[in-house]
């Protein structure tokens, strides 16, 4: 589902981007982060936290879920992940900081996640929420179904 040529290319422009956004923002990007974001790119599929803890060097030392947990929170409020709230997992943002309304097609066979934006669909999206005098604090859409390379369509 994802047009990726060089994977190894997509972690380390993440890695790069984070760097750069926490540097500009003041903020600490620890090795915990740096290598709960890198876990997080390791696929372009959604993937759990418990996952993230069972793959995490003990290196790093003794990871309990909720320094996960704050990792992943870090990570989501600086827009540098994505939580998948139906799946309760999270995926890396592939353009940090440009925007929050993303929707994402999420294949049921394969488990890949490709994040999409559509002005059109924000656009609809935020006319219905002020039409309804809505605080909305997070939009995410999420839409099921089967990637074209699962469908076997070429």
């Amino acid at each position: 589902m994802h047009n990726c040529t060089s994977h190894n290319d997509c972690i380390a422009d993440a890695l790069h981007r984070a760097e750069e956004i926490c540097e500009a923002r003041e903020l600490r990007f620890t090795e915990l982060r740096r290598k709960v974001l890198e876990l997080v790119w390791e696929r372009h599929g959604p993937i759990k936290a418990y996952d993230i803890l069972d793959k995490l060097d003990n290196r790093i030392g003794a990871t309990k879920p909720p320094t996960v947990y704050r990792a992943l929170d870090f990570l989501t409020d600086n827009g540098l992940v994505h939580k998948i709230n139906s799946l309760n997992a999270f995926v890396g943002c592939s353009h940090p900081l440009t925007h929050r309304e993303c929707y994402f097609l999420i294949c049921s066979d394969c488990g890949e996640a490709k994040e999409c934006c559509n002005s059109e669909i924000t656009d609809v999206i935020s006319k219905t929420i002020r039409r309804n005098e809505f605080l909305t604090d997070h939009i995410t859409l999420e839409i099921t179904g089967e990637c074209r390379d699962c469908r076997g369509v070429h």
